[in-house]
């Protein structure tokens, strides 16, 4: 048996990192994955994963790079950004993006992937049945 993935399709575009951009995270990928059975929530995920590398990252005013691969059974999303510190959240606090992709994802279908100058942040939805 085969562990290969076989991507169907891929996607990549890179961005301005400033916050209007974000809204056009959402439009490219929702045209993008017309058709998709995951199409909703993994524009969701895009988007909260682009308005965290506008907003947390050395990306902020530079770029960041918003990467989606369509397979037969699920979605992968990444959003890789300039890096910078990670703040983990406090104890307590409001909810934030990252409680989203973790709905729609799964506690264990999403990650960071840190290397010098960047970040990777990444979400494996699944295709319902």
């Amino acid at each position: 048996m085969s562990t290969a993935r076989q991507t169907v399709a891929r996607y990549a575009a890179t961005f301005i990192g400033s916050p209007e951009q974000v809204g056009r995270v959402r439009a490219k990928m929702r045209t993008w994955l017309d058709g998709c059975p995951a199409a909703d929530d993994a524009v969701l995920i895009a988007s909260e994963l682009a308005a965290n590398a506008v907003l947390h990252s050395a990306s902020r005013g530079e770029v960041f790079t918003v990467r989606c691969e369509v397979f037969p059974s699920y979605c992968w999303v990444e959003v890789e950004d300039a890096g910078g510190p990670w703040h983990c959240r406090q104890a307590g606090d409001r909810p934030h993006g990252l409680d989203i992709v973790t709905a729609l994802a799964g506690p264990d279908g999403w990650g960071v992937e840190t290397a010098a100058g960047c970040r990777v942040t990444w979400a494996r939805v699944a295709f319902d049945g």
